[in-house]
């Protein structure tokens, strides 16, 4: 009996070539493949300083909330494509491939000696955004990282207690008003570290409040797990 890969063969989600998985090996090195990063944001570094422990100059400047992200690639093609269709048009079946290219990241970054968090939460979506889309691509990554990993998910301990525009379609300047006092944290998250997921990183407005309300709450450290950052212009 031919079994069902034959029968029903899988396409790569960005060349069409049929693979065995979402996204074929070829366009899987070309989303994921990144340089240096900053720490804590996340955004490249110069090759020269990529030395263990560097920072970038704004994060040295004015520290975030949050402590550290680990992000898979760059918003860029072509893996800004596989993020716009699993947001929106609910391509689900992408959302583990994802969650799958952040944990080899963060196992990467637990070989040289980053720990990994107590428990992963992901980013809140308002009541009515999540009405009409009818899925937060933040948990449906989160969900199964927290399987690979085999650390808890706590979907409910960051809440949207503000509805806001979507940052994206917020000018730079604005973005913080945009999300101040616009997230809550469980009083659940006192003295774990907890790493917040998110699909795109863009500003960190949104994640540095998110970390704000989550060491408001008691929080010992907050790590971003984003599947993509974008660079800087």
């Amino acid at each position: 009996m031919r079994s069902l890969a034959t029968l029903l063969p899988s396409s790569c989600a960005l060349c069409g070539q049929r693979c065995a998985g979402v996204v074929c090996e070829g366009c899987r090195f070309d989303a994921v493949a990144a340089g240096p990063r900053c720490q804590i944001c996340a955004n490249p570094l110069p090759c020269e300083d990529a030395d263990a422990g560097r920072h970038c100059g704004l994060c040295l400047a004015r520290p975030p909330a949050f402590d550290a992200t680990i992000a898979a690639g760059d918003y860029a093609a072509p893996l800004d494509q596989l993020l716009l269709q699993l947001k929106f048009a609910a391509r689900l079946q992408l959302a583990p491939w994802c969650a799958a290219q952040l944990r080899d990241q963060v196992l990467r970054q637990t070989a040289i000696g980053a720990r990994l968090p107590d428990v992963i939460a992901p980013v809140p979506l308002g009541r009515a955004r999540l009405a009409e889309r009818g899925f937060n691509q933040a948990l449906e990554v989160a969900r199964p990282l927290s399987r690979m990993l085999g650390v808890p998910l706590a979907p409910r301990l960051l809440t949207r207690v503000r509805e806001t525009a979507p940052q994206s379609a917020v000018a730079a300047a604005a973005r913080l008003a945009n999300v101040r006092a616009a997230f809550a944290a469980s009083d659940a998250a006192a003295g774990l570290h907890v790493a917040v997921v998110d699909d795109v990183m863009t500003s960190g407005r949104t994640l540095d409040a998110l970390a704000a309300a989550l060491k408001g709450a008691g929080a010992v450290r907050v790590t971003n797990y984003v599947v993509a950052r974008t660079p800087p212009k």
